[in-house]
């Protein structure tokens, strides 16, 4: 019974002692992290941190990375990025197909986003908003184990990021994948994660759970606890707010 407990447990993503350099400077320090299947995790830091050399390494896309042990992620892993990156080309539903088979499921995975009716449009005549939506569904079609999302919101205005931080939880409630994201945003990790990281000189210097339901309103005075902890553990005292 043994191994079919420890196969149950297993984390979706594990990192021991991984470490990057470029040029002579250490960016990340030998970084443990487990991330259990279905958790949704938000990456805190300073720019320059390592916060997305941390992702793109969990994401397969730096093979420079050296690890005292071990560094797993599921096969299924999607990857979304602050720049929508749609092919101009391509118009939305085949940008949604890219690399994968079913156009019913494109059209399903758009709907979802709340994207019906927009399939044949060109990227250049989707707003902000709608072409994450579209880099959304292009990660949803392909079934995620793992969603890594990269300040996908840090280039939209304030009402438009309150509504996809709500289509986020939605799909993650959903579809239930693991979700790692790299936000500079307290209040966006506070409200959309149930686990925040800070990354600090290359290690993690704090790992908060957030003990509160969803949905989550940023007027919630329960979490300004959590706030004050996570900007202490960044630096940032009363004088800077």
């Amino acid at each position: 019974m043994a191994p079919h407990t420890e196969q149950l447990t297993r984390p979706a993503v594990r990192l021991q002692g991984l470490t990057r350099s470029f040029g002579g400077r250490t960016v990340l320090d030998g970084i443990d992290l487990d991330i259990p299947a279905g958790q949704f995790v938000a990456l805190l830091g300073h720019s320059g941190s390592g916060k997305s050399t941390l992702l793109r390494a969990v994401a397969g896309l730096d093979h420079e990375v050296a690890g005292s042990g071990e560094l797993t992620a599921p096969e299924r892993v999607s990857v979304v990025f602050q720049d929508a990156r749609l092919l101009p080309w391509r118009r939305v539903l085949d940008n949604v197909l890219l690399g994968t088979a079913g156009e019913e499921k494109g059209r399903a995975a758009l709907a979802e986003v709340g994207l019906a009716g927009r399939e044949r449009a060109w990227p250049n005549e989707l707003s902000g908003g709608e072409a994450q939506r579209a880099a959304l569904a292009r990660s949803l079609v392909r079934e995620p184990e793992l969603l890594l999302a990269d300040e996908p919101f840090g280039a939209l205005d304030a009402l438009t990021r309150i509504k996809m931080h709500a289509l986020l939880r939605q799909l993650w409630k959903r579809h239930s994948p693991s979700v790692l994201l790299v936000t500079h945003d307290v209040d966006e990790a506070i409200v959309l994660a149930d686990r925040v990281l800070v990354l600090d000189r290359g290690r993690i210097g704090l790992d908060l759970t957030i003990d509160r339901p969803h949905p989550r309103s940023y007027r919630d005075p329960l979490l300004g606890e959590y706030r004050e902890r996570l900007l202490a553990a960044l630096g940032v005292t009363e004088d800077h707010q």
